[in-house]
C-alpha cells in the first residue's frame, strides 16, 4: 500500500488557486513563536494568526486559529468546546498524522491534508474583523495572506467549516 504523502505549500497554492481564491505568500526565515514572527513581518498588515494543535482525554481534535495577542485559557476554552478532562497539545507525531505540518507551522492551511476529518476547526471573531488574515502556508518559512471571505470559503471547502467564537468575550 502506497502512503499519502501530505500536501506542502505547492499544493495548498494549487488548491486556492482551483477555489479561486486570491493569496499572496512572503518567504522569510523559519518562525517558531509569535514574537520571531513579529520581528520579521515588518509592516504586512491585516490579522497575524497564532494556531494551536488540542486534543482533550477522549482523543478528539481541535485546531484553534486566534489573533496572535489573544491570551487561550485552556480551561475556559475547555468548557466552550466541551471537551473530556483537560485541553493539551497534541504531539508533533499526531500533528504530523492529521494535518501534515511541523511544530511551529501549525496553521489552518493545515486542514488541506485532514482527509479523515479529525481537527475541528475554531477560529477567533477577531481573525475574521482585522483586514487581510496572514498564515504559515504548512511550513513556518513563508506568510500567506488570504482574505477573511478566503479563508473561510478554503475552510468550508476542505469540509472544516469552523466554529467562529469571540474570544474577545468570556468564554
Amino acid at each position: 500500500m502506497t502512503e499519502v504523502q501530505p500536501l506542502g505549500p505547492e499544493g495548498l497554492f494549487r488548491r486556492l488557486d482551483a477555489l479561486g481564491i486570491a493569496y499572496r505568500t512572503h518567504t522569510h526565515p523559519p518562525v517558531f513563536t509569535v514574537e520571531e514572527a513579529k520581528a520579521l513581518r515588518g509592516a504586512l498588515p491585516g490579522a497575524h494568526v497564532k494556531t494551536l494543535f488540542l486534543r482533550d482525554k477522549k482523543k478528539r481534535i481541535w485546531l484553534v486559529t486566534a489573533l496572535e495577542e489573544r491570551e487561550i485559557d485552556l480551561k475556559a476554552l475547555k468548557r466552550r468546546l466541551s471537551a473530556q478532562g483537560s485541553l493539551s497539545f497534541g504531539s508533533a507525531e499526531l500533528l504530523f498524522d492529521v494535518l501534515g505540518v511541523t511544530p511551529g507551522a501549525v496553521t489552518p492551511f493545515g486542514v488541506v491534508n485532514d482527509r479523515t476529518g479529525q481537527a475541528a476547526v475554531v477560529l477567533d471573531k477577531g481573525v475574521l474583523e482585522n483586514g487581510p488574515v496572514n498564515a504559515h502556508p504548512l511550513r513556518n518559512d513563508m506568510t500567506t495572506t488570504v482574505s477573511p471571505e478566503g479563508l473561510l470559503r478554503f475552510l468550508e471547502a476542505e469540509n472544516h467549516a469552523p466554529e467562529v467564537v469571540d474570544f474577545a468575550a468570556p468564554i
